[in-house]
């Protein structure tokens, strides 16, 4: 399988993503070839680790910051390491592309270069969803997208529930629509309006609304949601979640928090996987968003959601 890798991406860029590479390299009968993209200066000192069967270096004239404008980075650096690393994958000169790095860059080079699946106009990001028996749901969007329409609601329900099948073996998720009652008529103007939209859509088991006490008590598989209020539980849950282990709390459900456990979440809607992992990532996390590369290509998920989403928006 072969995995490209933006060693640019992250408060601890290259060196934790290097780091990570050459632990999984170093594997015997490592099914992993890896391609790493970034700027020759950052990743030089690193040559003699990297000369390695299992390794390819791809060097770039440049990269994108966290902190820089998305697309204007997109468009005006043709040569950075995700705008290359992308190209690679947009050509099938590599099976999965992850990063650590600027999210919103990684998005838009993404649509630029890749495209979405057909039927798809807006992609999803994703969180996982810990519930208390064990099973690993699915939260989205999570930031991709603060404002949109409510029928992009039910193609999140699509998305989320075929990523909840296909990578958490989840039979048949629940999918629920964020909001602030549980009544049919509770919510604003978007919740209002997707509510019908969900009850019609094909191809998901539409259970009605959830509350956000409902998000973690295995009532729910699949929750969907605008980007703006899915960031802000995810930032919510990340700082309860710090602050308890600051204060010494430790707690097997409280550890399913951890991102380092899950490593990233791809971008679902994309004709091809894409994978984005948090800015702080460390070898660690790296390597299980390696590991969630390969689930995601093994499980042949974007096939899966090509399939479903046809059937779903039918007729």
């Amino acid at each position: 399988m072969r995995i490209g890798i933006d060693a640019m991406g992250g408060d601890f860029a290259p060196e934790e993503c290097i780091k990570a590479v050459l632990e999984e390299a170093s594997i015997e009968n490592c099914e992993y070839e890896f391609f790493i993209f970034g700027e020759e200066h950052s990743l030089s000192s690193y040559a003699d680790d990297l000369d390695h069967p299992n390794i390819t270096v791809i060097f770039t004239g440049e990269s994108i910051g966290m902190g820089e404008h998305a697309t204007k980075a997109v468009a005006s650096k043709k040569d950075s390491s995700i705008n290359v690393g992308m190209h690679y994958l947009a050509t099938d000169k590599i099976d999965a592309f992850l990063g650590a790095g600027n999210t919103g860059a990684m998005m838009v080079s993404a649509l630029y270069q890749v495209k979405t699946i057909d039927g798809i106009d807006r992609p999803a990001l994703s969180s996982v969803l810990p519930q208390q028996s064990g099973i690993t749901g699915v939260l989205l969007d999570v930031g991709a997208n603060s404002d949109l329409k409510p029928e992009t609601l039910a193609k999140f329900a699509v998305l989320g529930s075929e990523f909840a099948k296909a990578v958490y073996n989840i039979d048949n998720p629940r999918v629920g629509l964020v909001n602030i009652g549980e009544e049919e008529e509770k919510g604003n103007l978007l919740t209002k309006a997707a509510f019908p939209m969900l009850k019609a859509q094909k191809g998901i088991n539409f259970i009605g609304n959830i509350e956000g006490r409902h998000l973690f008590n295995d009532l729910v598989d699949v929750a969907v949601c605008d980007g703006f209020t899915g960031n802000v539980i995810v930032k919510s849950c990340e700082g309860f979640f710090y602050n308890l282990l600051k204060r010494g709390v430790e707690d097997d459900f409280l550890n399913k928090f951890n991102f380092e456990h899950y490593g990233g979440t791809p971008i679902l809607g994309i004709k091809k996987p894409v994978i984005i992992g948090h800015g702080i990532t460390k070898a660690k996390t790296f390597r299980n968003m390696i590991k969630l590369s390969k689930n995601v290509v093994d499980s042949k998920l974007i096939s899966k959601i090509e399939l479903s989403f046809s059937e779903a928006t039918s007729g």
